[in-house]
């Protein structure tokens, strides 16, 4: 098999899993951000009970997209850790923390769990933060002199990541509720429509915000984005009518709608930021067969790699279905 098809193969799989990823960490990280806006330790318990289940499995997918990205793309890893090594340290604590704050908030006494709600809510705010920020600076581009990054620590941390930063919050926090709207009943899915209302206009308009900011920040993006106007023109158009379809959705009380509603939305919001930077692994120079492995190592990599995706997939699939359903006060996983 030819470099260029096995590269192009582990693009795909990286990109599925990274996907995966924010699709399903996104929503429990959601959760966590609402944490501060439930009205009593009842409904912060049906809330943690709702993702108590899946979020160690939805963080599966984060191994996964690292493990292969190392394992395929190793020179990503010369350039991506010195640049970001604040800003992933960041992610890693945030999620070490919510983690942490799974297990023991259901063990606390009542009057010692006020520490484990900060600690999800500040691990949740923090991590989806440094998410938002590592994509700005991807989009934003690296100071390299070959493979070696020859930047500050601190140079992806400007204005532009910030507000991919806080432009993820948002969108995470959507998914929050969107989540929660199909999980949960009562004042606590009253409580979740009101904010997913509020979110729906927040995010499209982060979107917007992001799009005119790449635009005039980085010609090399706008001129990609003239020369294929004909066909890019498809994603805001279908970003626009997701949003509708959201909006629509909640003023029905729908429940299932709107979150699937707003999975559309990340996913026309992903692959519009993935053909904006194709084919660069290392923006603005370096491509994906730049810095991809040798084919041997693909292929070693790839057979193993084939086998675990069905069974993850399967296990998900299955972990979800014995735990569908509504998510009640005084029930739930623990």
């Amino acid at each position: 098999m030819e470099l260029i098809d096995l590269t192009l193969i582990w693009i795909v799989i990286i990109g599925f899993g990274v996907f995966m990823y924010v699709f399903m960490d996104g929503f429990d990280l959601g959760v966590g951000i609402l944490f501060p806006f439930a009205g009593s330790d009842e409904h912060r318990d049906v809330m943690m009970n709702s993702v108590a289940p899946v979020w160690d499995g939805n963080e599966t997918w984060l191994i996964l997209g690292g493990a292969g990205l190392l394992a395929a793309f190793p020179l990503i890893y010369a350039v991506f850790l010195p640049a970001l090594y604040i800003g992933v340290f960041l992610m890693l604590a945030g999620l070490i923390f919510r983690g942490v704050a799974f297990e023991f908030r259901f063990k606390a006494e009542p009057h010692k769990r006020r520490r484990w709600d900060i600690a999800f809510f500040g691990g949740s705010l923090v991590a989806a933060f440094a998410q938002g920020a590592v994509v700005g600076a991807y989009i934003q581009g690296f100071e390299v002199e070959g493979f070696s990054y020859v930047g500050g620590a601190f140079d992806w941390l400007t204005p532009f990541t910030v507000m991919t930063g806080l432009g993820l919050v948002a969108g995470y926090t959507l998914l929050g509720a969107t989540w929660l709207i199909m999980k949960t009943e009562g004042d606590l899915q009253t409580l979740a429509y009101r904010i997913a209302g509020r979110m729906v206009l927040a995010v499209l308009f982060v979107f917007l915000l992001v799009s005119l900011w790449t635009a005039v920040a980085h010609p090399h993006i706008l001129e990609r984005w003239l020369e294929h106007a004909a066909v890019l023109w498809i994603f805001p158009t279908l970003s626009l009518l997701a949003g509708v379809w959201l909006w629509r959705g909640l003023g029905r009380r729908a429940e299932g709608t709107p979150f699937i509603a707003t999975l559309a939305l990340f996913l026309l919001a992903y692959l519009g930021l993935l053909i904006s930077m194709w084919p660069y692994a290392v923006p603005p120079h370096h491509t994906f067969w730049d810095a991809a492995s040798s084919p041997d190592s693909q292929l070693f990599t790839l057979i193993g790699l084939l086998f675990v995706i069905p069974i993850i997939l399967a296990y998900t699939a299955w972990t979800y279905w014995v735990f569908r359903g509504k998510v009640r006060i005084g029930e739930g996983y623990h």
